[in-house]
C-alpha cells in the first residue's frame, strides 16, 4: 500500500509503498477513503513535538473494513467507520469513570514507537496515533473507531474523527458552556470553527471568533459566530471587552474562552479576555517547553484555566450524535471543506496551511 513516510522533522514526507500486517486479535484493517490535514500533524513535521522515525502521519479519517482479526464483534467487513485517537480500552481507572480518552491501558493506546503494524523494506515504520491515516490502509485496535450509517458521506465524517470532535465537545464536555453565555474563540482553524459551532449549538448568546485571516472570519460567520474579532490590526483582549461591556467596565470579557491555535501569545490572551468567574480552555498543542505567563491577580476574581485532551471525547456516542447532528441541519460541516487532494500532494497542502484560508483539505484516496 501507499503512504506518505516522514522520515526526519523539517523533510517532505515521501510516497512509499509499505507493507501492512493482516489484522492480529481484536484488530481492523481498513481501508482509508478520506483523510484530512490537520495542523497537529504539522508540530510532528516541525519538530515542535517529538515522534520516532520514520513514521506514518495522520488521525482524522474515514473508511471501509477490509477485514477483522480474531474476537472483533464490533464490526465486519463492509462496514462504515471514522477512526479517532481516543483510543480506549474500556477497563482502565479512566475509562470506567468516563474519562475515556485519557484511557491508561498501554496495551490498547499503544505508545509511541511500540506499534509494529508498518514496514518499508524491512525496516519498522512507526505508527502514529494508533492509526497513521496518510496511507491507502489502517490497521488499527478495535477501539480506535466508529462504526456510522452508510448513507452518510465519507468526507463529511472523517472531519469528525478530530477536528469537530474536539472543537465542539471542547463546549460541550470540556467547559460546560451554559444556554445565555458570552463566548469568545481563538482561532478559526477546523478546531476552532467547530467549537464556533458548539458553542452556537449550546445556546451562547454572544461566540465571538478571533483570526488574523478575514476569509476564515467569514466563513465563522457561517458556522454561528455573532461577532468577528481581525487580530492581525487590533488588540483582540481589548476588542473582546468593548464588546462585553466597554473598556471601562470592570465586568467586561467573556464567560468562556477558547484557544485553538497553540502559541503561547493566544493562550494568555485567552485568559486576559474573560470576566470574572469565567473559563478558559486551552485546545491547541502548545509546543514542548513553551511557558505561558498570567496576571496572579486575575485568579482572586475566580478566572479559570484548564486544558482539554480532544474535548474529553467519548466518541463512540459523541461522533454519531455529531453526525446526527449534521443530517439535520445543525451542525456544520461543508463550510470545512476547503477542497481535495491526491496523497502525492500532502506536502504542497501543508507548506501552505499556514498562510492560505483553507480549513480543511482532504486526502481522497481511490
Amino acid at each position: 500500500m501507499r503512504a506518505a513516510v516522514l522520515h526526519e522533522a523539517n523533510q517532505p514526507m515521501t510516497i512509499e509503498n509499505l507493507e501492512i500486517t493482516k489484522p492480529k486479535r481484536r484488530e481492523v484493517l481498513i481501508r482509508t477513503a478520506f483523510a484530512g490535514l490537520c495542523h497537529s500533524d504539522l508540530h510532528f513535521i516541525e519538530g515542535l513535538y517529538p515522534a520516532p522515525f520514520p513514521c506514518v502521519l495522520g488521525h482524522e479519517s474515514a473508511g471501509v473494513v477490509e477485514a477483522v482479526g480474531e474476537d472483533v464483534t464490533y464490526v465486519k467487513p463492509g462496514d462504515h467507520v471514522t477512526t479517532c485517537l481516543s483510543v480506549f480500552c474500556g477497563d482502565c481507572p479512566q475509562c470506567v469513570t468516563g474519562h475515556m480518552n485519557l484511557c491508561e491501558n498501554t496495551e490498547v493506546k499503544l505508545l509511541p514507537g511500540q506499534s509494529r503494524r508498518l514496514s518499508w523494506n524491512g525496516k519498522v515504520v512507526h505508527q502514529m496515533f494508533n492509526l497513521s491515516s496518510f496511507a491507502e490502509m489502517m490497521c488499527v485496535h478495535e477501539h480506535a473507531i466508529v462504526k456510522i450509517d452508510k448513507d452518510i458521506p465519507m468526507d463529511r465524517a472523517a472531519l469528525v474523527g478530530c477536528g469537530v470532535v474536539t472543537g465542539v465537545m471542547a463546549v460541550f464536555n470540556a467547559a460546560r458552556v451554559e444556554p445565555g453565555s458570552t463566548v469568545a474563540v481563538l482561532g478559526c482553524g477546523g478546531i476552532g470553527l467547530s467549537a464556533v459551532n458548539g458553542a452556537a449549538l449550546a445556546g451562547a448568546e454572544r461566540v465571538i471568533a478571533i483570526d488574523t485571516n478575514q476569509a476564515k472570519l467569514e466563513v465563522a460567520l457561517q458556522m454561528g459566530a455573532t461577532d468577528i474579532i481581525n487580530a492581525s490590526n487590533c488588540d483582540p483582549v481589548q476588542a473582546v471587552k468593548d464588546l462585553t461591556g466597554g473598556a471601562k467596565n470592570p465586568f467586561g470579557g467573556v464567560a468562556y474562552s477558547f484557544e485553538a491555535i497553540g502559541a503561547k501569545t493566544t493562550a494568555e490572551q485567552s485568559f486576559a479576555m474573560l470576566k470574572p468567574g469565567g473559563l478558559a480552555t486551552i485546545i491547541g498543542m502548545i509546543p514542548l517547553g513553551t511557558k505561558i505567563e498570567l496576571h496572579g491577580a486575575d485568579f482572586l476574581r475566580d478566572r479559570k484555566i484548564q486544558g482539554t485532551s480532544m474535548g474529553g471525547n467519548r466518541f463512540r456516542v459523541d461522533m454519531p450524535r455529531l453526525l446526527n447532528m449534521w443530517k439535520q441541519g445543525r451542525l456544520k460541516l461543508d463550510h470545512m471543506i476547503s477542497g481535495f487532494i491526491e496523497l502525492d500532494q500532502i506536502n504542497d497542502a501543508y507548506a501552505t496551511m499556514k498562510t492560505s484560508a483553507n480549513v480543511r483539505q482532504l486526502i481522497k484516496f481511490n
